[in-house]
Parts: C-alpha cells; sequence; structure tokens
C-alpha cells in the first residue's frame, strides 16, 4: 500500500515546482524529500520523476497519482471532521490566513466567542496578503483565509475554495487635518508624498489607478504593508492614503478622510476548501466572522 505521507510529497512537488521548495515547505531536507519519493517510485512500481535539466518533472502516472492524492486528502479531512465532531463539544485546531486590517478589526471579538462558545477548539492566526493566503489555503496550508477585493480588481480564484462575504468598508483619501487640510480630492494631493503597500497588493494597483485617473503619477515615497505605518505617516503630514474605513474599527479616526467619488468599497471575504467546511470547528468559526462583521456594520 502506498504511503499517503510520500504522496503528499509528491503533491507538493506538483504544486511547488522544485525539490527545494518542497523541502522548506515540509520542514526536511532536500535529500531526505528525494529519498522519500525514490522510495515512493519503487513503492509503485512506475517511474513517477524524470530529470528536467537541474531539476525534476512528474511523468502522467505521477500526475494520475497526484490527482487521486487529493482526492485521498478530501476524505481524510472529512474522516478528521467527524472524530472531532462526534464527542458532543467541539475541538480541533483551525487555521486562519488574515490580512492585517480584518485581524485587527474582526479577529480579537471573533476569538473571545470562540473562547465562550467552544473553548477546547484551538485557533491559530497567521497574517499573509490575501493573494499569497489564498494560494496557501488552497495548498491546505490553511483551512480558512479572510481575504480581500478591491473594485475593479479581483481577488484570484482557486478550484475548490468557495467564497462567502463578511462585510465592506469604504476607501477614503486620508490626509493630515492640520497640514494638509485644503485637499478636497485625489487630484488635489497629485504634488503630495504617498504611502502604498508593496507592488502585487490589491490595495497597491487600486491607489495607483485612482491616481492615474485623476492625471498624475502618485510620488510612492513610503512602501509598507503594514496600515498602522500608513495612518502614522499621514496623521503626521509627512504622506497621504488611500485606507478602508475598518482600520479605524473601535478608535476615532486621527486623520481628515475625502469621500472618492462614486463611494467605492471593498469586499472583505472568507474563503475555505469544501471538504474543510465538514469540519464542525472551521464552519463554526466562520460563523462567529460572520456575526461579528454583521454587528460592526450595524453600529
Amino acid at each position: 500500500m502506498l504511503d499517503l505521507r510520500k504522496l503528499r510529497l509528491l503533491r507538493e512537488l506538483h504544486l511547488r515546482g522544485t525539490i527545494t521548495a518542497v523541502a522548506e515547505a515540509a520542514a526536511y531536507s532536500p535529500s531526505a524529500v528525494s529519498q522519500h519519493l525514490a522510495q515512493l517510485e519503487r513503492e509503485a512500481g512506475v517511474e513517477l520523476l524524470r530529470k528536467a535539466g537541474r531539476g525534476v518533472r512528474l511523468t502522467p502516472a505521477a500526475e494520475r497519482l497526484v490527482a487521486r492524492t487529493a482526492d485521498l486528502l478530501d476524505i481524510m479531512e472529512m474522516a478528521e471532521a467527524e472524530l472531532h465532531g462526534s464527542e458532543g463539544e467541539l475541538s480541533g485546531t483551525v487555521r486562519v490566513a488574515v490580512f492585517q486590517s480584518a485581524m485587527l478589526a474582526l479577529l480579537p471579538a471573533a476569538l473571545q466567542a470562540m473562547r465562550e462558545f467552544a473553548p477546547r477548539v484551538r485557533v491559530q492566526l497567521v497574517q499573509r496578503e490575501p493573494e499569497t493566503a489564498l494560494h496557501e489555503t488552497w495548498m491546505r496550508e490553511f483551512d480558512m483565509v479572510v481575504a480581500e477585493q478591491y473594485p475593479a480588481h479581483a481577488a484570484p480564484h482557486h478550484a475548490g475554495l468557495d467564497r462567502q462575504a463578511l462585510t465592506t468598508d469604504a476607501i477614503r483619501l486620508a490626509v493630515s487635518a492640520v497640514e494638509h487640510s485644503g485637499i478636497r480630492s485625489v487630484a488635489d494631493a497629485a504634488d503630495l508624498p504617498w504611502v502604498m503597500e508593496p507592488r502585487g497588493a490589491a490595495s497597491r494597483h487600486y491607489a495607483e489607478q485612482q491616481c492615474r485617473a485623476a492625471g498624475f503619477e502618485p510620488d510612492v515615497r513610503y512602501e509598507t504593508a503594514d496600515l498602522q505605518a500608513h495612518v502614522r505617516l499621514v496623521e503626521t503630514g509627512n504622506a497621504v492614503a488611500l485606507l478602508p474605513d475598518l482600520i479605524w474599527e473601535g478608535s476615532a479616526p486621527t486623520c481628515r478622510l475625502v469621500d472618492l467619488p462614486g463611494d467605492p468599497h471593498r469586499t472583505v471575504f472568507t474563503s475555505m476548501r469544501a471538504s474543510g467546511g465538514v469540519f464542525p470547528a472551521v464552519e463554526m468559526f466562520r460563523r462567529v466572522l460572520a456575526d461579528v462583521a454583521t454587528e460592526l456594520a450595524a453600529r
């Protein structure tokens, strides 16, 4: 019988492309990964890997085996869900990837509710940028992701991942109430320094497009994924930024906020694999997040 752990390594190679990347993800040495895959090939009795330059590529037989491995992993997740759901009280670990502003605004209340309703459930949170987190959830590194989508910039779709909207929040131009009192539009900020998230982030693409639509290329003098740093740079007059309202949850804005034409909103959503949805603890955490988001929207 084929070893599921070795099959997972083969699937990881299919997804990640190199032995080195698999080794890093699995906390093995590259030589150990190679040995496990060689053993799997002997056990299967067919050629699974072929040399391709300095690396290897999967044979058609290996590709078919990878597809079956995904089915097996789904079955294992469902078996685990049944195990944790059969004891009356929910238990197990929920691994969640989340971006910063959602972590600050939504997660504290959601974690508190989980401690009350399901104290035996362990929730593990890791901050990730949404596009990376969606891919890693598809690769089974997380059970669920809290992600975002900006107007005219759709988040990537991965086969087998669903989506449920949590909330929306307005996007506004944030400027210093003291230094930039005359700013009334994005166009008015054409000559000012900007702070934006790194390239590749949906918020960066959206902010740049807004500036270009207003007729200028922004002077992105400061670049950081930390939105708290954005706020600090703006409130001290060192930069301007486009910020979502969720960043102000629980506190009054410390900057002056300028409405944008069309009242643009960002969408915050959760995404998870279909097999993960049968894991009661994951589904409960998703419901708790939805309740928290609904309460925030009602305020």
